[in-house]
């Protein structure tokens, strides 16, 4: 990530606070391990920023951190000796970091198994792909890392095929569509993505109606792209952003946050190359949300 320092007099760690999705603790290490440089050089976190700095902060730091296994249940819908699948729940955060250290996903994996790899260290093992905490449904987890490589390799490749459900606000009218769409963080608020020209990556995602609803559109979607965030600002940008979406709408959101589920994962086992393929359905919550839908 790069950022153009516009108006300085401002302390580097507090400039990188309200304006990325870190907290200030884990911004202070990140600049004691020369994980953020101000133009090309390492920098403290008393610097204080002048116009025109640009600041570089580096992809793949770890937060030390003690992760520790915790009797979290899961519901797993496939294991052997190399991967694992299972539908996680909506408000679960899946790896700790930024202030969520306990009752994460990797907390459940550590206590179900001692079988995980370790690529991405010891915050994130066996974690090859994330959903966002509100986001329900499937995940496939890697055991060791040879399996960790091959799906993370697969992943990169588009390889690995998942189809999302969605909730829509509003009466989509085509019953099919395809967004086309660069996807980068946003200016005014670095916690949310946004479509735009600037510092971006290319994002693509196909959508289909599934049934509509007086006022609600249910949709499939396929991503051809894995972008943080991506069908919910995809969503937002169209104009029929997810139901309850916190982050991308401005309507009073309930307790489950967005209506967005994991349905599918299609992928080529990455040691056995057996061709696999899970569903799950909707959570209870999505569900019954439906069937008061269906009164109207």
């Amino acid at each position: 990530m790069e950022l153009l320092v516009e108006e300085g007099n401002l302390r580097i760690d507090k400039y990188l606070a309200a304006n990325t999705e870190y907290s200030r603790s884990l911004i202070a290490k990140m600049v004691e391990n020369e994980y953020v440089l101000v133009n090309g050089k390492k920098t403290k976190n008393n610097y204080i920023l002048k116009s025109g700095d640009k600041i570089e902060i580096k992809d793949g730091f770890i937060e030390p951190l003690d992760v520790k296994p915790e009797n979290i249940p899961l519901n797993v819908v496939y294991e052997d000796d190399d991967i694992i699948v299972l539908n996680k729940e909506s408000g679960m955060v899946v790896h700790p970091g930024n202030g969520n250290n306990d009752g994460t996903l990797v907390n459940a994996l550590l206590y179900h198994t001692n079988a995980l790899s370790d690529v991405n260290g010891e915050v994130r093992p066996g974690i090859v792909h994330r959903i966002d905490k509100d986001t329900s449904g499937l995940m496939v987890v890697a055991k060791n890392n040879k399996a960790h490589e091959i799906l993370a390799d697969a992943l990169s490749k588009h390889e690995i095929k998942r189809d999302y459900i969605a909730l829509l606000k509003g009466e989509f009218l085509s019953d099919t569509a395809t967004i086309d769409a660069p996807i980068g963080r946003d200016k005014l608020n670095r916690k949310k993505m946004t479509v735009t020209g600037e510092n971006s990556k290319d994002a693509i995602t196909d959508m289909r109606v599934l049934k509509r609803y007086k006022g609600y559109t249910l949709v499939r979607l396929s991503l051809h792209t894995g972008r943080t965030h991506q069908i919910r600002v995809h969503m937002e940008y169209i104009g029929y952003p997810v139901y309850n979406d916190p982050v991308y709408t401005n309507d009073k959101t309930t307790e489950f946050g967005q209506f967005l589920h994991s349905a599918s994962i299609d992928f080529v086992h990455p040691i056995t190359k057996e061709h696999m393929h899970f569903e799950c359905e909707l959570p209870k919550y999505f569900k019954e949300f439906l069937d008061t839908l269906e009164e109207k």
